[in-house]
Formats: structure tokens, C-alpha cells, sequence
């Protein structure tokens, strides 16, 4: 056989693991798991976390069965908010109308926003009504920390100060709009299954041209990185949440050190599931169904600068893992459309259908996320050319890096964190 050939046999072995061994990643199944009964009354009671055992309405008090006449634990609803007026408008009011049978406040974060983002929160709360909202401001981070854990720390602590602390803590995005009985299913979901950590991969906005073509493909990938079957298991090593949508346990929180322990972490959502797995809590990430991401990605250059943000960071900031994770995609992704080319006008045979091979399982394991979106079939082919986009995002991130530009977000760039070792 030829060197393609060869290559685009490896591609096919490599997709028939993919497919087979990584955690079934390319299945969207892993939904929001749904307790026995909606109320807390017939509950599990609480988690196995070491330390001191959880309150009594943790575990649920007694009341009729299936209904609601037990106590449901009291939320503090924590959003961290720089410069997002555009996006209040239609999450901020989508929070403050969150029908929760127990106590629920919401502590948004100004962190540093100079579009009005505070003054436009407390007008909504007093145009919406609904659920207790305080608006406040850390000020600038201090040295060591990345502005988003600044704001949830500055967030976490006024939550906690009061007479009583919220028995969990929502952890949610400015741009994130979650249907009304969204927190209450998250509650729901985090008592009935024992759960320290329950996060949902919020619904991204699939409109523009661009957004079609590479946002089910951003979700797909991250999947491939962290199945959520492998991350759903009891006992599990792999740990990963989104950002977006975080329920987690406070004693859960305070037993892991977060966010002190994650201060430094430019992928938060990832550091955070692992200081909680790590500390003996218990996780779980799914696709949402009721949680939506509202901000707009029209062009191009809007989801380069969102993925090349992070994405070298994810490696490390490693050269060595870097010049690995291009020559992986290029063999997986890239190799087979490259080989059916080759036995199409090139005359290599074996090449060709092994190549075309690839490609099909490749394009059929697309299939249930762009199913998720909502997206046409016929876009599963065009995934080696949004991988191609996705490894130039990738070199970009790491060129970015080495100019001192790295992980820029709305005015801030972070550094390596110290902690973190540096590529021999």
C-alpha cells in the first residue's frame, strides 16, 4: 500500500476506537438526569462527601410523598457580569423569574464593566420583580487571579455573609437564559442522584452561517476531550463542567477550596469539576435542554476569538503537546478526505476507500449533535474542513501566547499561572 493509504488506514483504526472506546463521546444522551419524585421529601438523603454531614433540608424533610411539602434548600444565584448589557436584557429577567418552591437570591457581579451593566441590573429587578437581587462590584483583581474567579469568589462571599448559608450556589453566566423551572430541576437532579456538582452545557445559538457550521462542531469536540458518560460514572477520573450552568454544593465548594484553590485557571469550568471531584464530590455534566446561550457569533472572526482564546492554554501551554494535537487532527480529520481524493484522481484504490471509509464514520458520529442543533444532515461531511479551521485556531492560540497576548477576554489578558509547569 501506498503512505496515504497507510495513513488513511490509521485514520479508520483511530475512528473505530473513537467510536467504540472514548466514552461513547458522540451520543448526546447524557441529558439532565431526573429524580423519582419533583419534591425533596422522598429524596436521597445527603452526599457522601467527607466532612460534616449535610443539613437537614439537604437531605429533604418529610412531607407528602410526590409533592412539594418538604424543604427545598435554600440557592444563591451567582453571576459574574463584565460589560453584558446587551446580553441582561433577556437572561438577567429569565433568573429573576425562576419559580423555586425554596429560598433562591440572585448576587450579580459588576466586575469592572463600563457599559452600565449594574445600573441596567438593578433596573430590570425593579421592572421584572421576582426573585431578591443584589448588585455589587469586587473591583480589580487582585495579582494571581483571572477576572471571572475574582467576581465568583466576590459573589460566593456576599452569598455566604448573611445569616445563613445558601445550601448551594448557581453558579451561571451573564449571557446564559434559563426557562423557569431551571433551577428547580437542577436541585431536583442534585439531591435525587447525590450529586456535589451538576452542570449543563447550555444550548449555543446556531444562527449565522458560521455559528451552523463550527458551533455544534466546538460541543462535539469538547465531548470527544471529556465524554459525559465517562464523566457521569461513580468513581470516575475524568472531570469537566460548563461554565454556564454550575449547581454546586457550598459544603462541596468550601471541602474543595474553590474558587481560592482555582484562582489562577483560565478554563475555569474544567478546573472547577476537578478541585471537586478531586476533594471526594461527586459530578455530572449533560446537554441542556431549557438552558440557552443567547450570545451572538456571527462571524467568523467571533468564534476564531473564542475558541483561540483557550485553546492553548488546554494544552498546557505546551509546544511538544501542541505539535502532537496537530498532527492527531491532521491525521484523523484531514487524512481522509486526502486519501478519497487520492484514489478518485490519483488512482490509488486502497486509498480511496479507506479514506472514504474514515470519512463515514466520521461523518455518522456527527450526526446526533447536529440532530441536537437542530442542523441539516449534509453538514456532517464539511467536518474535516471545520477541524482544519479549529487546528488554525489552535497554532493562532499558541502564537498569540508567545506575543503576550494569550487568553484575552474584554480587555484582560492572563498569563501561564505560576503553578503551572513550564515544556522542557
Amino acid at each position: 500500500m501506498s503512505a496515504i493509504a497507510w495513513i488513511a488506514l490509521s485514520s479508520l483504526a483511530a475512528w473505530g476506537w473513537l467510536s467504540l472506546g472514548q466514552g461513547f463521546f458522540w451520543r448526546t444522551d447524557q441529558r439532565l438526569p431526573v429524580p423519582a419524585s419533583p419534591g425533596p421529601s422522598v429524596l436521597p438523603g445527603p452526599s457522601v462527601l467527607p466532612g460534616p454531614s449535610a443539613s437537614p433540608t439537604a437531605a429533604g424533610t418529610a412531607g407528602p410523598a410526590g409533592g412539594d411539602g418538604g424543604v427545598w434548600p435554600s440557592v444563591a444565584v451567582v453571576v459574574p457580569a463584565r460589560d453584558e448589557a446587551d446580553m441582561l436584557p433577556e437572561s438577567l429577567p429569565s433568573l429573576l423569574a425562576q419559580v423555586y418552591p425554596g429560598a433562591a437570591e440572585i448576587y450579580l457581579v459588576d466586575d469592572g464593566s463600563t457599559d452600565g451593566t449594574g445600573e441596567l441590573a438593578r433596573d430590570l429587578a425593579v421592572r421584572y420583580g421576582g426573585l431578591p437581587l443584589t448588585v455589587s462590584s469586587p473591583g480589580e483583581p487582585e495579582p494571581g487571579w483571572t477576572g471571572k474567579l475574582w467576581a465568583l469568589r466576590h459573589g460566593i462571599a456576599l452569598a455566604r455573609g448573611g445569616p445563613k448559608d445558601p445550601e448551594y450556589l448557581l453558579l451561571t453566566d451573564a449571557d446564559i437564559a434559563h426557562e423557569p423551572d431551571s433551577l428547580r430541576e437542577l436541585v431536583a437532579a442534585a439531591l435525587g442522584h447525590r450529586l456535589d456538582l451538576v452542570s449543563q452545557m447550555a444550548r449555543l445559538r446556531v444562527a449565522s452561517g458560521w455559528e451552523k457550521l463550527v458551533v455544534p462542531a466546538f460541543v462535539y469536540f469538547f465531548a470527544q476531550l471529556y465524554p459525559f458518560r465517562r464523566i457521569n460514572r461513580p468513581g470516575a477520573r475524568t472531570a469537566a463542567a460548563a461554565g454556564g450552568c454550575v449547581l454546586l454544593r457550598t459544603e462541596a465548594a468550601v471541602h474543595a477550596g474553590v474558587p481560592e484553590s482555582i484562582r489562577q485557571a483560565v478554563i475555569d469550568d474544567v478546573s472547577l469539576a476537578k478541585a471537586v471531584q478531586g476533594s471526594g464530590g461527586r459530578i455530572w455534566l449533560g446537554l441542556a435542554e431549557r438552558v440557552d446561550s443567547i450570545r451572538p457569533y456571527p462571524r467568523l472572526a467571533d468564534l476564531w476569538s473564542m475558541v483561540a482564546r483557550s485553546a492553548y492554554a488546554q494544552l498546557r501551554h505546551n509546544p511538544l503537546v501542541l505539535l502532537g494535537t496537530v498532527a492527531g487532527l491532521a491525521v484523523i480529520y484531514l487524512a481522509p478526505p486526502v486519501a478519497l481524493c487520492a484514489g478518485l484522481f490519483g488512482g490509488d484504490v486502497a486509498a480511496g476507500w479507506l479514506g472514504f471509509a474514515a470519512w463515514a464514520v466520521m461523518a455518522g458520529t456527527y450526526l446526533p449533535m447536529l440532530r441536537y442543533y437542530r442542523q441539516s444532515s449534509w453538514l456532517a461531511p464539511l467536518l474535516p474542513f471545520t477541524a482544519f479551521l479549529y487546528l488554525l485556531m489552535t497554532v493562532d492560540s499558541a502564537v498569540r501566547h508567545y506575543r503576550g497576548r494569550g487568553a484575552a477576554w474584554k480587555g484582560r489578558t492572563y498569563a501561564r499561572p505560576e503553578s503551572e509547569p513550564r515544556p522542557q
